[in-house]
């Protein structure tokens, strides 16, 4: 699939994608896909719905018809202000393991490619390199050790007035614990796109991130 004016951002949890990834829209003038924001929705819901999410059949048809809408920065889910709800660990955990089953991933595949207009697209995500949108034109995966990830989420928690803190031990389990989900699942596992450029932003600061993605697609994506 050739897609044209799409680069995909992706990276483990607290890799600075999202942030660089907005950053990176918002130069370009491109719209922006924060497809791990789909998947924390549809969890979000299923907790809402009490859902069993060991019925397949019911995940793959709630996954077709989750209520979900972007608005500015606010996460519209079942019709209710969830943006800050759909951030919580207990959200992403369940995230990251509905997203290891096929048929919610292809429910909710061509949502995520729907955001693909012009003028261009910036996805951030886990697999927009690998199985969204393979034809990208340019591909980024950013990484940082555990450690450094811990310490950035962490501090995200710390300045929310809507989260507890719980401590940085225990953010770092959580990191890894993610990773290895992610990493371990059958189907779309966490991993860069062959034609990927990997980033290591552990001493970077968001800037020098963005400014490096803005720099590779001006090399390669024109």
């Amino acid at each position: 699939m050739s897609i044209l004016h799409v680069l995909a951002i992706d990276g483990p949890v607290a890799s600075g994608k999202g942030t660089v990834a907005r950053a990176v829209a918002s130069a370009l003038g491109f719209h922006l896909l924060d497809s791990g924001a789909i998947y924390r929705a549809f969890a979000l819901s299923c907790l809402q719905k009490k859902t069993n999410v060991s019925e397949i059949n019911s995940l793959s048809i709630e996954a077709k018809a989750l209520s979900l809408e972007f608005s500015g920065e606010l996460v519209i889910v079942n019709g209710a202000d969830a943006t800050n709800e759909i951030r919580t660990e207990a959200v992403g955990m369940l995230a990251s393991q509905l997203s290891a089953i096929p048929e919610v991933r292809t429910g909710l595949l061509e949502r995520q490619r729907a955001f693909a207009r012009a003028p261009g697209l910036v996805a951030d995500g886990r697999d927009m390199g690998t199985v969204v949108f393979p034809g990208a034109q340019l591909k980024v995966f950013l990484t940082a050790t555990a450690e450094v990830r811990g310490v950035r989420r962490f501090n995200q928690l710390a300045k929310s007035a809507n989260a507890t803190t719980p401590p940085l031990a225990q953010v770092v389990a959580q990191i890894r614990q993610r990773d290895d989900q992610d990493k371990s699942r059958p189907i779309a596992p966490l991993q860069p796109a062959n034609d990927a450029i990997v980033i290591d932003n552990a001493l970077q600061s968001k800037h020098e991130t963005t400014a490096a993605v803005l720099a590779l697609w001006a090399l390669r994506g024109r």
